[in-house]
């Protein structure tokens, strides 16, 4: 007897995710829980940009902003809107895209996950919009902005002026009336940890979150290179910023590492000043200097690639 045919179904095969093979029922490496195939493998979706706010001023502290700061602000001066106000956010009420404000003003946030591919695109998008808003209202982006703007593309200057605040109330700033709002906003505040950016280096913040203080740093060196600058001050000791402090990892965001110190309860950001500069001072020194690792610094940066944790 002949075998019976059998129409077998041959799937398309996934875009790669950053170079990768990822499986079609993986979780998306992007971190949005997901699965692949319906998150970055699914054709429709925006290309995947690794480090999506490369050139921008700032990038660091906009990466910081996204991922670790829970309310800060900077101004913007966008191409065409020069005589507007434009305010880049951490976070906007309600997780808002971004906002059309009664007083004119346009805010965009940074805390919000659509997961097209591009962050850069997607914050871009949701601004332009508020730009072009004729009402006051949220502004949201709920579907794929395709190949429009970036933020690298409308962003004019050359330094972003962060100020971080002890809370939300930055959001009633430009209000007339703020009946009825205080109590929503006496909840955010509870929510936000004490956060601090240092002076004298970039994009490194100080944090409170109860338990522990720690100092959380976004560099933007690459990868490979910072890893080796890391394990040779580990094996010389100049990686403790304070006494009593130690690093305990690095994550990865947005193709950007942050080393992470846990620091001694009470240690506050004012005493991390001078001993950042001068941490920072010799990581550049190791940085251009180069050169191959000796074994025990092998070693030292083989732990600390297995402490690094990849968050977006």
């Amino acid at each position: 007897m002949a075998k019976k045919s059998r129409n077998r179904v041959v799937e398309e095969p996934l875009p790669l995710y950053d170079g990768q093979v990822v499986g079609a029922k993986q979780p998306c490496p992007c971190g949005s829980g997901r699965r692949y195939k319906v998150c970055h493998g699914d054709a429709s979706a925006t290309t995947f940009v690794k480090r999506p706010f490369e050139g921008l001023p700032g990038e660091c502290d906009i990466v910081a902003m996204r991922e670790l700061v829970p309310a800060a602000t900077a101004p913007l001066t966008i191409k065409g809107h020069e005589d507007r106000t434009v305010l880049l956010a951490s976070l906007l009420p309600v997780a808002a895209p971004a906002m059309h404000r009664d007083s004119g003003q346009v805010w965009v946030g940074l805390q919000v996950r659509h997961s097209f591919g591009d962050p850069s695109r997607e914050v871009a998008a949701a601004l332009l919009d508020a730009l072009a808003a004729t009402e006051p209202g949220i502004i949201g982006v709920l579907a794929n902005p395709g190949p429009g703007s970036r933020l690298q593309d409308i962003v004019v200057g050359g330094t972003l002026d962060v100020t971080v605040h002890e809370g939300f109330d930055f959001w009633l700033a430009d209000l007339a009336d703020t009946e009825g709002l205080e109590e929503a906003l006496q909840e955010a505040n509870q929510a936000a940890d004490p956060t601090v950016r240092l002076g004298g280096v970039e994009a490194a913040y100080w944090t409170n979150v109860g338990s522990k203080e720690l100092l959380r740093w976004v560099m933007p060196e690459p990868e490979e290179d910072l890893l080796s600058a890391f394990a040779r001050l580990h094996i010389s000791g100049d990686d403790v910023i304070v006494p009593g402090a130690r690093l305990i990892g690095m994550f990865r965001a947005y193709g950007l590492l942050a080393p992470v110190w846990d620091l001694p309860l009470g240690t506050g950001a004012e005493v991390l000043e001078e001993p950042a500069a001068e941490l920072r001072r010799k990581l550049d020194a190791l940085l251009a200097a180069g050169g191959e690792l000796t074994a025990e610094e092998r070693s030292a940066r083989a732990g600390l690639a297995n402490r690094q944790v990849t968050i977006r």
